[in-house]
């Protein structure tokens, strides 16, 4: 981590000269590329950080994977309801760092992600990177999700079609706090906090490609060009997401 990065967080955290990252990843039978994407988070945090994985459920060796790394810093957790968005409930419930990062168990960091996102957490409480959409082999499938979906801040355009993707976000942890618990009923967690943080937080967009979105036929994710839910089920999400979101607005 450069001098300039250490210089801007000096004093943010009261433990340490800077502040502390927690990663939170969801889990489900993740295996195939799990060791990768750990490998290319752990390089980038210090000893004093933490990944937190919660598994949802697996069946196969994901798990195992994770142990066989033998790494203080990972702390695996388990999750009592199934389903991506009560795993990463889970995860973020139990961070403890200054700093939130989430992650895909798919996808693989870019070696400057971290430093390049506490550049922008210096100013903003959520930060969004735009990242490069591979396939299973690595092989590019388009260089930049930002242009392809023209994501961008703004609440009911991001209503309408989502462009908060979860792997691209990172957040103080006052935003942390006004987002948990999840209410019941939201289609995905990153939506969620993408729409709280822009409504109530200094959230921004960044230009640079900060992850390897694998694509693949397993992916949890919703954030793609193409969604299998139903018109009216889509309806009723978004009502749900504005009704809460109406409720965190005006509760005492």
């Amino acid at each position: 981590m450069s001098a300039q990065v250490q210089l801007k967080f000096k004093n943010v955290s009261k433990d340490t000269d800077l502040p502390s990252i927690s990663v939170c990843m969801a889990v489900r039978n993740g295996s195939t590329f799990l060791r990768e994407q750990i490998v290319s988070i752990l390089t980038q945090l210090r000893p004093y950080d933490e990944l937190i994985i919660t598994d949802d459920h697996s069946t196969d060796d994901s798990i195992k994977v994770a142990q066989s790394l033998q790494d203080r810093r990972i702390r695996i957790l388990h999750a009592e309801r199934s389903g991506v968005v009560p795993a990463f409930e889970v995860s973020l419930e139990t961070a403890k760092g200054d700093f939130i990062f989430l992650a895909d168990q798919d996808d693989i960091w870019a070696p400057n992600k971290v430093e390049v996102t506490l550049t922008h957490l210096v100013k903003h409480d959520l930060v969004v990177s735009d990242c490069v959409v591979v396939s299973e082999g690595l092989e590019t499938l388009q260089p930049s999700f930002q242009q392809l979906h023209r994501s961008r801040k703004g609440l009911v355009r991001n209503l309408i079609r989502n462009s908060y993707m979860g792997c691209c976000m990172a957040f103080r942890r006052e935003l942390l706090q006004r987002v948990l618990p999840f209410p019941a009923g939201i289609p995905v967690h990153d939506i969620w906090i993408g729409l709280v943080g822009e409504m109530h937080f200094r959230s921004i967009f960044i230009p640079d490609k900060l992850v390897y979105y694998r694509r693949h036929r397993s992916n949890a994710t919703t954030t793609s060009t193409t969604t299998h839910r139903s018109f009216t089920r889509r309806i009723k999400e978004r009502i749900v997401l504005i009704r809460n979101l109406m409720e965190l607005t005006y509760a005492k």
